[in-house]
């Protein structure tokens, strides 16, 4: 059965579409089916993959309004079997417009199950603010990755995001749970680094993930090449950190399964 998970903050600037890509990546190093879809007008997980976020085959747009299938607007990654579909502009239109249709909530849901089982991950990279897109990879997903900084600031959007969650939750998707908080450029160094993830870890407790992704500069620099970190070094702090990350997630999914 696949695994839906949408990595989700509406707080910008927290590693949301860098931890997309590379969980991506790191999935398919090991051996796992993943297609990721873009859902941030932004398209920034889209170039980071190597991808035209302006000239898709299909745009993402046409398949949330039901013009057509999913499966047309499938791509793959250039020299790797890992699979995407692209954000880009396209999607600001399509906000606007899911707004008059009927199931808007549900778009992405429906159009994901014509592949859905064709994956073993489907990675959503949400836009970071709350609107309709988001509420669409909500509804369509089976958890949330929320990525966040050990900052005083992104605790406060952490409140609201679990707010946002419950709310799509109780609506529209009861399935709904947290997968995991992953911690993002996170420094050891700082104390205040240090005291936010001790506060995580009082209240989340096992919620959060036991992989810190540090502080790290082939992460920051893969982008403009148009690639994952594990492609651009895979040897990098960064590289094997998401590796890791991608190891825990796979542990954890299977004792989830052998505990049902």
């Amino acid at each position: 059965m696949s695994k839906v998970i949408a990595v989700a903050n509406q707080k910008g600037g927290v590693g949301k579409t860098t931890t997309s890509v590379n969980l991506v990546a790191s999935l398919h190093a090991v051996k796992r089916r993943v297609l990721m879809i873009d859902m941030d007008p932004q398209g920034n997980a889209t170039t980071g993959l190597g991808l035209d976020k302006h000239s898709p085959p299909v745009p993402l747009s046409e398949v949330l309004t039901g013009e057509v299938e999913m499966s047309k607007a499938v791509q793959s990654i250039p020299d790797t079997r890992m699979s995407a579909i692209a954000g880009g502009p396209d999607l600001t239109i399509a906000e606007v417009e899911l707004m008059n249709l009927e199931e808007r909530e549900y778009r992405l849901e429906t159009a994901l199950q014509s592949v859905r089982n064709d994956y073993d991950y489907v990675i959503i990279d949400c836009p970071p603010s709350l609107n309709m897109l988001t509420v669409n990879a909500l509804v369509a997903a089976d958890s949330v990755l929320i990525p966040m900084q050990c900052e005083y600031y992104a605790m406060e959007g952490l409140s609201a995001l679990i707010r946002t969650i419950e709310t799509i939750k109780d609506a529209a998707n009861p399935d709904l749970h947290i997968s995991g908080l992953l911690r993002t450029m996170y420094d050891p160094r700082s104390n205040l680094a240090r005291d936010v993830s001790r506060e995580l870890l009082e209240v989340f407790k096992e919620k959060v993930y036991n992989t810190a992704i540090p502080r790290n500069i082939r992460l920051a620099e893969a982008p403009s090449h148009g690639m994952p970190a594990l492609m651009y070094d895979k040897k990098s702090r960064g590289a094997l950190a998401y590796l890791a990350l991608a190891a825990e997630i796979l542990r954890r999914d299977s004792a989830n399964v052998a505990a049902a």
